[in-house]
């Protein structure tokens, strides 16, 4: 997925700007875009085999593993050359990988497991995360305009995530359909959209941190899955501390580059 988000970043740089206020042209330049349809194509399949994961294991497990594709967009985006990384850049992506070797240390031995949430706090949650995702996408912060961006995408596509774990328990949870496909189509949207504001790695970057950190937050929250006892448990809020901590350093205003 991370090979595609670098193709979909390639294409849609070099597309006339994309807005929500002309979603037909937007959409009808994207289709157009053999690059763009060839990276969304790679992307909806690395999906699908994420989808038959959550069906076979717990939400804070797949997700765990899932965030090691911060590294991967990262060598993607320099073409392999780790040296044109900014200095905050290869910090924020090494604090990543920190992050998820403390997850997998967290995860050795330990037989997680999902439980079947409150229809309630689930849809408190799902519409918290929708609502924060709009406001980002609607006004103006501190943060650079890919970062807020990438930011609203990721939210979305953890109510994707959270969804698609949802659908699997089946029976009324099959409702669920409704807000996989709205979020994941809000995220691919507004991620686009980011793509045109800054580097892969800063937009999809903090897309992937997101999508990784909520859901495995809503893992424990919401699905009941335990945080480990004992030094086991300290891994893991380590590694969540990480995350928010890469976020952070991919999500600050950055100089352009001497060879931008």
């Amino acid at each position: 997925m991370n090979w595609a988000y670098t193709k979909e970043h390639d294409a849609v740089a070099a597309l006339p700007p994309l807005t929500a206020r002309r979603p037909r042209r937007s959409v009808g330049l994207l289709l157009h875009s053999r690059g763009w349809l060839i990276g969304f194509g790679t992307e909806t399949a690395g999906w699908l085999v994420y989808v038959a994961a959550l069906a076979l294991a717990p939400l804070s497990l797949v997700q765990a593993v899932s965030a090691s594709g911060i590294a991967v967009l990262a060598f993607l985006g320099v073409r392999g050359h780790p040296s044109r990384l900014s200095i905050r850049e290869r910090l924020a992506v090494g604090i990543a990988l920190v992050g998820l070797v403390l997850l997998a240390l967290s995860l050795v031995g330990a037989k997680p497991v999902s439980h079947v949430p409150h229809g309630i706090g689930t849809a408190v949650w799902l519409a918290a995360a929708a609502g924060l995702a709009i406001v980002l996408t609607a006004m103006r912060s501190r943060l650079s305009r890919a970062a807020a961006l990438g930011l609203a995408a990721g939210l979305f596509f953890s109510d994707g995530d959270i969804s698609a774990k949802l659908v699997s328990f089946g029976g009324m949870w099959l409702l669920a359909l409704i807000p996989l496909i709205a979020c994941y189509a809000a995220g691919t949207s507004v991620l686009q959209a980011a793509f045109q504001h800054g580097s892969a790695l800063t937009a999809a970057g903090i897309a992937t941190l997101v999508t990784n950190a909520v859901p495995i937050a809503a893992g424990f929250v919401l699905f009941s899955e335990a945080l480990p006892h004992g030094a086991k448990g300290g891994l893991q809020i380590a590694a969540f501390a990480c995350i928010v901590a890469s976020a952070g350093l991919l999500g600050s205003p950055a100089a352009p580059r001497p060879d931008d």
